[in-house]
């Protein structure tokens, strides 16, 4: 079994007495819900979390009990509730990096000219946790709870980076098992990245994610289990490579450098 958190158990895994199936299934019909979803019913759901639709219907009933979603008995459909809310707004509100990070990341924002972003690690992909935009140009942005993929942005190839090998192969198989066709091209870049990180201290992905989009990114390793990532770019028209490792990528590393040194004084 992997040992890697907040990643879902597979089958075949050893049985783990402390692991509450129950309350994980619970937790996976929440996640079922992406941003701009709306209402989803239940077979939406079972379809999504490949659980059986009866197990769906007592847990979206429980979990509409509990607050942590709502019904609509005109639609027979549900949505996330209020009770999700407080939670993710606790997670952002005592998140001491983002505090720290949040005039930073604007200064380089405003400097730069590009969209600096945040993230930390959600299972297979990355999810900004905190986002800023320069005033007064047209950049390309994100939102908090926004979340793009490991393999083929910036900020999730950052994070591969800063994996030890064993770990990184872990998600290796796994991005190739869900991309068979695609893997050589995204390993490829995957490890350009990781060779860029080494030799210039930052990753990077051009047209990769998005043809229209370019970005390089820096991670922030702050124990065994916690790595955080920041990026900077936006528009590929607009924000050239050699521009982003010429005048971009000193000042992003820079920034992180400093945000590090002051969350060991907070």
């Amino acid at each position: 079994m992997h040992d890697i958190p907040g990643l879902p158990r597979a089958k075949g895994d050893e049985p783990d007495r402390k692991f509450i199936e129950a309350l994980a299934r619970g937790l996976d019909v929440l996640r079922a819900f992406l941003p701009g979803d709306g209402f989803l019913g239940n077979q939406e759901i079972a379809q999504r979390t490949g659980l059986p639709k009866s197990s769906v219907s007592r847990l979206t009933y429980t979990l509409t009990q509990l607050g942590y979603l709502t019904y609509s008995e005109r639609m027979e459909k549900y949505q996330l509730g209020s009770g999700v809310l407080a939670l993710g707004y606790a997670f952002v509100s005592n998140l001491a990096i983002r505090q720290i990070a949040k005039p930073m990341m604007q200064e380089l924002a405003n400097n730069t000219g590009t969209s600096v972003g945040l993230a930390d690690r959600d299972r297979f992909k990355m999810i900004y946790v905190e986002y800023s935009s320069p005033t007064n140009v047209m950049a390309f942005r994100h939102e908090v709870g926004d979340r793009v993929p490991l393999s083929t942005s910036a900020i999730g190839r950052a994070y591969l980076t800063a994996l030890p090998d064993e770990e990184r192969q872990f998600f290796f198989t796994h991005i190739e098992k869900d991309n068979p066709d695609q893997w050589p091209a995204i390993k490829e870049g995957i490890l350009e990245s990781l060779t860029s990180y080494r030799e210039k201290g930052f990753c990077h992905s051009y047209g990769e994610w998005d043809p229209d989009v370019n970005g390089i990114s820096v991670p922030l390793t702050l124990g065994k289990n916690t790595i955080y990532c920041f990026n900077a770019g936006g528009p590929a028209y607009r924000l050239s490579r050699d521009f982003l490792e010429t005048e971009v990528a000193p000042q992003l590393k820079n920034m992180v450098r400093n945000i590090e040194a002051t969350l060991i004084r907070y």
